[in-house]
């Protein structure tokens, strides 16, 4: 395709450098009057980016700033979140993002994403043609009815996904142009929402039963059919429809769902990371969770397979994983159990959060609710008394909704648990001894895997790649990091993390006859690394 010319290389986000253009650039491209007289390098820019975002009062109008560069320059928007990860990436993505999307028909600046509403049925296929770019390799969906633990936010949602896959090309390396970030508009329950006049989305109830499921169908063919290679993670749907669709898509298409089992990659690799500090066996490990919901239940069920791929039958992985909800312990007799949750059920009486711990013991708990305050100080103190070095995994996000903060981990266990949590917290001083909690956040996990699925060309996405994927995590966490508490790796070594990964799921891909022949060569490390996105004028 022929560069475009004057302005309109300067409105192209891929093409833009702005300022960095050379004097022969600005004569050869019809870009002379069009920019300032001085040339500028990506450091000089990246350096006013930042000085920029560090001068705004507030998180959520660097979040505006930060979007607004990314829609202007991908290259430098994506080369300053890439030097600067671990201070950006709260930005870009939780806990910020958040807010962004609660405000986001508030703060709408220009659209980014896709969207499909119900009135779109019969004619999807043809509606996609409208999306600009051919070689789309990676597509995020949600239907914005579970954002975060901040419930529906329908259209709003658009915001995760614009958080994701920046995410995918910063941390993974996938090329901004093969993204996109897919709101299935199927209405919303919040009526505060489609009261409100600045509303974006379609303002009716949320589409459900035969209605919602067609739709998806039609979708998801339309998909198929527009871009047969890209890859669809499900992100942020509520916990019925989340495990049904996987259930339905995930030996048909390849996808996976980033709450089930992207969440359950990255929070396996922090128990097997808590065991180099504990000195416990993984097959010896009884872990308590507290909510039920699609991300607890996905972490429990790659738990059970890692049990099992330690040597445990069936029967025992489930029996060491205990799932309590706001009504106790769930068990074999509780009415209206849903069918995913059956078989971390087991037939005994109910009991309470409090009651739970005692009688199981467990080595680990992980909390999963999406509100605050859920890991009590009784709670946590308990734990403590059972365990020497208790494993408190606070995951709900953003952090306003995480079930303990670190500060209170930490003093309530007298500075012996091992914690993490969803959302970033910042390093916890306690009795003269400085800890620095760990994330467990999904970035560790999904952009590795989708570099991984979109180099090979896997055709699908298995439970395997996932246990590689917590394993090849664990195994990049260095000792100095775990003497501090931490049990991932930093977050500026992300993108190796992510290389590393990819070459994990290339190698279950590729054992489970997933990879044609043509496309083996596409897998080595050197082949993964030279085909990972760097953003460079």
């Amino acid at each position: 395709m022929t560069k475009p010319t004057g302005k309109a290389l300067l409105d192209d986000p891929g093409l833009n450098k702005s300022t960095a253009f050379t004097r022969k650039e600005r004569e050869q491209y019809g870009l002379r009057g069009l920019l300032p007289y001085n040339v500028s390098d990506m450091e000089s820019q990246k350096r006013r980016v930042l000085g920029n975002i560090r001068r705004k009062g507030s998180d959520i109008e660097k979040y505006i700033f930060l979007n607004a560069l990314q829609e202007r320059n991908h290259r430098l928007f994506f080369r300053t979140i890439t030097d600067h990860i671990e201070e950006l990436l709260p930005l870009i993505y939780t806990p910020t993002v958040g807010q962004a999307c609660k405000e986001f028909a508030h703060i709408f600046r220009q659209t980014q994403g896709f969207y499909i509403t119900p009135e779109d049925r019969g004619e999807i296929r043809k509606v996609l043609d409208n999306w600009p770019e051919q070689d789309v390799r990676v597509i995020v969906m949600t239907d914005g009815e579970r954002i975060l633990g901040l419930g529906d936010l329908g259209a709003n949602g658009m915001g995760i996904l614009i958080g994701k896959l920046a995410l995918y090309v910063a941390c993974g390396g996938i090329w901004p142009k093969q993204c996109l970030p897919l709101m299935l508009d199927v209405g919303t329950d919040n009526k505060e929402l489609r009261a409100d006049p600045f509303y974006l989305g379609w303002p009716h109830e949320r589409l459900r039963g035969d209605a919602y499921d067609s739709l998806m169908e039609e979708l998801v063919t339309a998909l198929q059919d527009k871009w047969p290679r890209a890859l669809i993670q499900f992100e942020d749907f509520a916990g019925q429809n989340a495990f049904r669709l996987l259930e339905r898509y995930r030996d048909r298409v390849r996808m996976f769902n980033d709450d089930i089992q992207g969440t359950a990659a990255a929070t396996l690799a922090g128990v097997y990371a808590a065991n180099r500090i504990t000195g416990k066996t993984f097959a010896d490990l009884r872990i308590l969770f507290l909510g039920a919901g699609g991300a607890a239940t996905g972490i429990a069920g790659l738990m059970a397979r890692a049990f099992e791929s330690h040597g445990l039958s069936r029967e025992d992985a489930v029996s060491r994983l205990r799932l309590v909800d706001h009504n106790g312990l769930v068990t074999a007799d509780r009415e209206g159990l849903d069918d995913w949750l059956a078989p971390f059920a087991p037939e005994c009486e109910s009991m309470d959060f409090i009651e739970a711990i005692e009688a199981f013991e467990p080595d680990a708990l992980i909390g999963a609710t999406g509100v605050s305050g859920t890991f009590t100080e009784e709670a946590v103190r308990t734990m403590a008394r059972l365990n020497d070095r208790p494993v408190i995994f606070a995951l709900s996000n953003p952090t306003t909704h995480a079930e303990c903060t670190a500060e209170q981990a930490y003093a309530w266990s007298e500075g012996r648990a091992i914690f993490a949590s969803g959302s970033s917290f910042r390093p916890v001083e306690f009795e003269g001894k400085t800890f620095h909690p760990g994330q467990a956040n999904n970035a560790y996990i999904f952009p590795g895997v989708g570099l991984g699925i979109s180099v090979s060309a896997a055709t699908r996405v298995t439970e395997p790649m996932f246990l590689a994927a917590a394993e090849t995590l664990t195994d990049s966490v260095r000792e100095e990091s775990l003497k501090a508490g931490t049990l991932f790796p930093p977050l500026s070594e992300i993108r190796s993390v992510s290389l590393q990964i990819a070459r994990s799921v290339c190698e279950v891909a590729k054992r489970e006859g997933l990879v044609e022949e043509s496309a083996q060569k596409q897998t080595t490390a050197d082949a993964i690394a030279g085909a990972m996105y760097e953003p460079r004028y």
